[in-house]
């Protein structure tokens, strides 16, 4: 055994001694690894000191770890290569045979650059595309991996549920971004009182309760809005919550308006819910409708002026 490990080991020795070119590729191939790997170590080191903020380390490691990969990807191509006069024809050549043999991971990975490139969405951004919905925590050149909200929970919270997502799936479905380049959405509740309520009470103080718990936005959204109108044509003419008021069967429909936070959607509307059963607890000109048969007896209830003639 000793003999035979010592015989392939001068047989190894002896090829390299005779191929002087292929072990000086070997050795540049290596140098080109560890060189790269050491600057990445440094930058990162670098980073780490400067700031503790997650998401910036995250980002940086992640772009660190593709631009080392794709300038060694280059420079090994050209090392072991160096017969090929024109790298671009080379590159052209694979790249296209690529393409026909795999053509779904070619286009993820475009896909891939095109995020990269575009930034439709980012890290932490809360997105729905196609019917995945949820926050995004990784990105990878194949796909791009998002913590699942909504579901089968209610009010856009966390299922728990971690899910992989093909990154052609971008050029092939519609994409909403919550948070990108403006961080607030409007959200809408609907209050129903009974027709004999005091309707006007109900709306003041509904409008009351939401322009308290929505102020800590207004400010904020509208700094955003001046920031995101240089790249989009947005014009939102009024932030300042509202109470709009119809009519459905069963009473008088009083929709709440606000502007909130997308991860605080569920909470929000809890405050508002809790203050509103509090309020109209307070007044006995005030109650909640909800479907029910009523018969309406005209003569007795209608007005005088809607009464028949003979009455």
């Amino acid at each position: 055994m000793g003999e035979r490990v010592e015989n392939i080991r001068q047989a190894l020795g002896d090829y390299f001694l005779n191929s002087p070119d292929l072990t000086a590729k070997i050795i540049e191939t290596i140098g080109v690894f560890v060189l790269l790997w050491l600057l990445r170590l440094i930058i990162l080191r670098i980073v780490n000191n400067q700031t503790e903020n997650k998401r910036t380390q995250y980002k940086w490691r992640k772009n660190l770890s593709y631009g080392s990969f794709f300038i060694g990807f280059l420079v090994v191509v050209q090392i072991w290569y160096s017969g090929i006069q024109s790298l671009a024809t080379f590159l052209g050549l694979l790249s296209a045979g690529i393409a026909i043999a795999l053509k779904d991971p070619v286009t993820d990975l475009a896909a891939w650059l095109f995020i990269i490139w575009r930034r439709p969405f980012d890290v932490g951004d809360r997105i729905e595309l196609d019917t995945y919905k949820g926050d995004v925590i990784d990105i990878r050149p194949f796909k791009f991996t998002i913590l699942e909200i909504g579901n089968w929970v209610g009010a856009d919270q966390s299922t728990g549920r971690v899910i992989h997502v093909p990154n052609h799936k971008v050029f092939l479905h519609h994409l909403a971004n919550y948070t990108s380049d403006f961080e607030f959405i409007w959200n809408e509740i609907q209050v129903l009182v009974t027709f004999e309520s005091d309707w006007k009470k109900a709306k003041t103080i509904l409008f009351e309760i939401i322009d308290e718990v929505s102020q800590e936005f207004i400010q904020s959204a509208e700094r955003q809005i001046a920031k995101a109108s240089k790249s989009y044509l947005i014009e939102f003419k009024y932030l300042t919550p509202i109470v709009y008021t119809d009519v459905k069967n069963s009473g008088i429909n009083l929709t709440v308006r606000y502007l909130t936070n997308p991860r605080k959607r569920r909470g929000t509307s809890q405050i508002i819910w809790e203050q509103v059963l509090d309020e109209f607890a307070k007044h006995d000109d005030i109650d909640f409708a909800y479907p029910t048969i009523r018969y309406y007896e005209n003569p007795v209830e209608g007005k005088p002026g809607t009464k028949p003639k003979d009455q």
